[in-house]
Protein backbone atom coordinates (compact mmCIF):
# COMPACT_ATOMS: atom_id res chain seq x y z
CA UNK A 1 0.00 0.00 0.00
CA UNK A 2 1.41 3.38 -1.00
CA UNK A 3 1.70 6.44 1.22
CA UNK A 4 -0.80 8.27 -0.98
CA UNK A 5 -3.34 5.45 -0.57
CA UNK A 6 -2.93 5.52 3.23
CA UNK A 7 -3.45 9.29 3.23
CA UNK A 8 -6.63 8.92 1.18
CA UNK A 9 -8.02 6.34 3.60
CA UNK A 10 -7.18 8.50 6.59
CA UNK A 11 -9.48 11.22 5.20
CA UNK A 12 -12.49 8.93 4.96
CA UNK A 13 -15.50 10.46 6.66
CA UNK A 14 -14.39 13.97 5.70
CA UNK A 15 -16.06 13.92 2.32
CA UNK A 16 -17.52 17.43 2.38
CA UNK A 17 -14.25 18.89 3.59
CA UNK A 18 -12.20 17.02 1.01
CA UNK A 19 -14.53 18.17 -1.78
CA UNK A 20 -14.00 21.78 -0.73
CA UNK A 21 -10.24 21.28 -0.64
CA UNK A 22 -10.33 19.91 -4.17
CA UNK A 23 -12.25 22.96 -5.39
CA UNK A 24 -9.89 25.27 -3.50
CA UNK A 25 -6.89 23.59 -5.10
CA UNK A 26 -8.39 23.89 -8.58
CA UNK A 27 -9.26 27.55 -8.00
CA UNK A 28 -5.73 28.29 -6.82
CA UNK A 29 -4.25 26.65 -9.92
CA UNK A 30 -6.54 28.70 -12.13
CA UNK A 31 -5.66 32.01 -10.50
CA UNK A 32 -1.93 31.29 -10.38
CA UNK A 33 -1.56 30.11 -13.97
CA UNK A 34 -4.33 32.08 -15.65
CA UNK A 35 -5.30 29.00 -17.61
CA UNK A 36 -8.16 26.56 -17.22
CA UNK A 37 -5.85 23.93 -18.73
CA UNK A 38 -3.88 23.90 -15.49
CA UNK A 39 -6.84 22.22 -13.80
CA UNK A 40 -6.00 18.55 -14.32
CA UNK A 41 -6.81 15.64 -12.07
CA UNK A 42 -3.14 15.04 -11.34
CA UNK A 43 -2.40 18.72 -10.78
CA UNK A 44 -5.37 19.22 -8.47
CA UNK A 45 -4.53 16.10 -6.50
CA UNK A 46 -0.93 17.22 -6.09
CA UNK A 47 -2.02 20.68 -4.95
CA UNK A 48 -4.54 19.25 -2.47
CA UNK A 49 -2.06 16.70 -1.17
CA UNK A 50 -4.17 13.65 -1.99
CA UNK A 51 -4.04 10.65 -4.31
CA UNK A 52 -5.57 11.36 -7.72
CA UNK A 53 -8.06 8.44 -7.46
CA UNK A 54 -9.51 10.08 -4.34
CA UNK A 55 -11.02 12.76 -6.56
CA UNK A 56 -13.41 10.30 -8.21
CA UNK A 57 -15.41 9.93 -5.01
CA UNK A 58 -16.44 13.57 -5.45
CA UNK A 59 -16.06 14.43 -9.14
CA UNK A 60 -16.45 12.17 -12.20
CA UNK A 61 -13.94 14.13 -14.29
CA UNK A 62 -11.98 17.38 -14.51
CA UNK A 63 -14.86 19.21 -16.22
CA UNK A 64 -16.96 18.62 -13.12
CA UNK A 65 -14.21 20.19 -11.05
CA UNK A 66 -14.14 23.25 -13.28
CA UNK A 67 -17.92 23.50 -13.02
CA UNK A 68 -17.55 23.47 -9.23
CA UNK A 69 -14.97 26.27 -9.48
CA UNK A 70 -17.51 28.26 -11.50
CA UNK A 71 -20.24 27.65 -8.94
CA UNK A 72 -17.95 28.79 -6.16
CA UNK A 73 -16.91 31.90 -8.10
CA UNK A 74 -20.53 32.98 -8.49
CA UNK A 75 -21.21 32.25 -4.82
CA UNK A 76 -18.21 34.39 -3.87
CA UNK A 77 -19.45 37.18 -6.13
CA UNK A 78 -22.87 37.07 -4.51
CA UNK A 79 -21.30 37.15 -1.06
CA UNK A 80 -19.20 40.17 -2.04
CA UNK A 81 -22.27 42.02 -3.32
CA UNK A 82 -24.22 41.18 -0.18
CA UNK A 83 -21.41 42.42 2.07
CA UNK A 84 -21.08 45.64 0.06
CA UNK A 85 -24.67 46.75 0.66
CA UNK A 86 -25.00 45.44 4.19
CA UNK A 87 -25.46 48.38 6.52
CA UNK A 88 -25.99 50.85 3.67
CA UNK A 89 -29.37 52.24 4.66
CA UNK A 90 -29.74 54.84 1.91
CA UNK A 91 -31.34 53.05 -1.09
CA UNK A 92 -29.84 55.63 -3.45
CA UNK A 93 -26.32 54.80 -2.22
CA UNK A 94 -26.66 51.04 -2.53
CA UNK A 95 -26.19 50.81 -6.33
CA UNK A 96 -22.79 52.50 -6.14
CA UNK A 97 -21.65 50.26 -3.30
CA UNK A 98 -22.74 47.24 -5.29
CA UNK A 99 -21.02 48.45 -8.47
CA UNK A 100 -17.78 49.04 -6.58
CA UNK A 101 -17.93 45.52 -5.16
CA UNK A 102 -18.69 43.97 -8.56
CA UNK A 103 -15.79 45.62 -10.36
CA UNK A 104 -13.45 44.96 -7.43
CA UNK A 105 -14.31 41.27 -7.50
CA UNK A 106 -13.57 41.03 -11.22
CA UNK A 107 -10.30 42.92 -10.73
CA UNK A 108 -9.09 40.94 -7.71
CA UNK A 109 -10.16 37.50 -8.94
CA UNK A 110 -9.70 37.91 -12.69
CA UNK A 111 -9.24 34.31 -13.76
CA UNK A 112 -12.17 32.77 -11.91
CA UNK A 113 -14.35 35.70 -13.03
CA UNK A 114 -13.36 35.13 -16.66
CA UNK A 115 -13.81 31.37 -16.59
CA UNK A 116 -17.10 31.66 -14.71
CA UNK A 117 -18.68 33.56 -17.58
CA UNK A 118 -16.90 31.67 -20.34
CA UNK A 119 -18.14 28.31 -19.04
CA UNK A 120 -21.56 29.48 -17.90
CA UNK A 121 -24.09 26.74 -18.56
CA UNK A 122 -26.42 27.58 -21.43
CA UNK A 123 -29.67 26.19 -22.71
CA UNK A 124 -30.51 25.75 -26.40
CA UNK A 125 -29.83 28.82 -28.52
CA UNK A 126 -32.54 31.43 -28.12
CA UNK A 127 -34.10 29.74 -25.09
CA UNK A 128 -34.05 31.83 -21.91
CA UNK A 129 -33.80 30.10 -18.55
CA UNK A 130 -35.08 31.01 -15.13
CA UNK A 131 -32.61 32.79 -12.85
CA UNK A 132 -32.83 29.94 -10.36
CA UNK A 133 -31.45 27.60 -13.04
CA UNK A 134 -28.46 29.79 -13.87
CA UNK A 135 -25.11 30.04 -12.17
CA UNK A 136 -24.93 33.59 -10.91
CA UNK A 137 -28.71 33.94 -10.83
CA UNK A 138 -28.67 34.79 -7.14
CA UNK A 139 -26.09 37.54 -7.64
CA UNK A 140 -28.13 39.03 -10.48
CA UNK A 141 -31.27 38.86 -8.34
CA UNK A 142 -29.44 40.91 -5.72
CA UNK A 143 -28.66 43.52 -8.37
CA UNK A 144 -32.33 43.64 -9.38
CA UNK A 145 -33.37 44.17 -5.76
CA UNK A 146 -30.89 47.01 -5.26
CA UNK A 147 -31.94 48.71 -8.49
CA UNK A 148 -35.61 48.36 -7.57
CA UNK A 149 -34.94 49.88 -4.16
CA UNK A 150 -33.10 52.83 -5.69
CA UNK A 151 -35.97 53.43 -8.11
CA UNK A 152 -38.53 53.37 -5.32
CA UNK A 153 -36.49 55.85 -3.30
CA UNK A 154 -36.88 58.36 -6.16
CA UNK A 155 -40.64 57.91 -6.40
CA UNK A 156 -42.44 61.20 -6.49
CA UNK A 157 -39.28 63.23 -6.99
CA UNK A 158 -39.88 63.59 -10.71
CA UNK A 159 -36.20 64.21 -11.23
CA UNK A 160 -36.12 62.12 -14.38
CA UNK A 161 -39.37 63.34 -15.80
CA UNK A 162 -40.68 59.78 -16.21
CA UNK A 163 -44.16 58.60 -15.40
CA UNK A 164 -42.88 56.01 -12.95
CA UNK A 165 -41.12 58.75 -10.98
CA UNK A 166 -37.92 56.72 -10.55
CA UNK A 167 -34.67 56.33 -12.37
CA UNK A 168 -34.34 54.01 -15.31
CA UNK A 169 -36.98 52.34 -17.44
CA UNK A 170 -39.52 51.45 -14.76
CA UNK A 171 -38.49 47.79 -15.06
CA UNK A 172 -35.96 46.76 -12.38
CA UNK A 173 -35.02 43.67 -14.39
CA UNK A 174 -34.32 45.70 -17.53
CA UNK A 175 -32.41 48.36 -15.61
CA UNK A 176 -30.38 45.76 -13.71
CA UNK A 177 -29.52 44.03 -17.00
CA UNK A 178 -28.34 47.30 -18.53
CA UNK A 179 -26.25 48.09 -15.47
CA UNK A 180 -24.75 44.59 -15.40
CA UNK A 181 -23.87 44.78 -19.11
CA UNK A 182 -22.00 48.03 -18.49
CA UNK A 183 -20.15 46.70 -15.44
CA UNK A 184 -19.26 43.40 -17.10
CA UNK A 185 -18.10 45.16 -20.25
CA UNK A 186 -15.86 47.47 -18.28
CA UNK A 187 -14.46 44.60 -16.19
CA UNK A 188 -13.68 42.43 -19.22
CA UNK A 189 -12.30 45.20 -21.43
CA UNK A 190 -10.11 46.73 -18.75
CA UNK A 191 -8.64 43.29 -17.99
CA UNK A 192 -8.14 42.46 -21.67
CA UNK A 193 -6.73 45.83 -22.70
CA UNK A 194 -4.54 46.95 -19.79
CA UNK A 195 -2.54 49.34 -22.01
CA UNK A 196 -5.64 51.42 -22.75
CA UNK A 197 -5.73 54.69 -20.74
CA UNK A 198 -8.69 53.66 -18.62
CA UNK A 199 -10.26 56.25 -16.33
CA UNK A 200 -10.03 55.72 -12.59
CA UNK A 201 -12.40 52.97 -11.44
CA UNK A 202 -14.40 55.36 -9.32
CA UNK A 203 -14.86 57.85 -12.15
CA UNK A 204 -15.92 55.07 -14.50
CA UNK A 205 -18.53 53.80 -12.07
CA UNK A 206 -19.78 57.34 -11.54
CA UNK A 207 -20.24 57.73 -15.30
CA UNK A 208 -22.01 54.38 -15.65
CA UNK A 209 -24.42 55.25 -12.86
CA UNK A 210 -24.98 58.75 -14.21
CA UNK A 211 -25.93 57.37 -17.62
CA UNK A 212 -28.11 54.77 -15.98
CA UNK A 213 -29.95 57.35 -13.83
CA UNK A 214 -30.44 59.75 -16.73
CA UNK A 215 -32.39 57.29 -18.84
Amino acid sequence: MSIEERRARNRRGEGARLREEIVEAATALLEETGSEDAITLRGVARRAGIAAPSIYAHFPDRDAIVDAVVERAFAELDAALAAAVEGVDDPAARPRALCEAYVAFADERPQRYRVAFERHRRGPRGEARALADLSGGQAFGRLVAVVAGAGNSDAGSGRNGSDDGGSGSGSPELDATALWVALHGYAVLSAGLPAFPWPDRGRMIDRILARFSAR
